[in-house]
């Protein structure tokens, strides 16, 4: 017996707004949407294929009454696959996110942002080839 990672779920106060905005960071689609909730991923999952063998997650928002209070106990990382991390920031930043400090410290490899609801993120070291 053996379980899969099929979805994390993001609660947020607005699912519409944080599926267009992550849409637009990880080039994914919505692939699911009802009331207060957005699902947004790579793929359209199949219980077939979920089945077979271990595939992309999605990730769902769902809407709550809360907002945000505390920092994240989990949170997403992501890597630039085709510029740099500063140009990705600054992307990023153009989307609504913002830059924050969760006491990381200065010397650090990686940025700490936060989504237009305060969800925070890592952006990491660039995947684009290096010439």
């Amino acid at each position: 017996m053996t379980s899969r990672f099929t979805e994390l779920t993001v609660d947020c106060r607005d699912p519409e707004r944080l599926a267009a905005f992550w849409c637009e960071v990880l080039d994914f689609k919505v692939i699911d949407r009802s009331e207060g909730l957005v699902e947004i991923g790579s793929w359209v999952p199949t219980v077939e294929e979920v089945r077979a063998r271990q595939m992309p997650s999605t990730l769902v928002f769902v809407r709550v009454p809360e907002g945000k209070a505390v920092k994240n106990r989990l949170h997403l990382d992501v890597s630039p696959i085709d510029g740099s991390t500063a140009d990705e920031v600054a992307r990023l930043t153009g989307l609504g996110a913002t830059t924050t400090d969760v006491g990381q410290g200065a010397d650090r490899s990686w940025v700490v942002m936060a989504d237009p609801e305060g969800n925070e993120f890592d952006v990491l070291r660039t995947l684009a080839p290096q010439n």
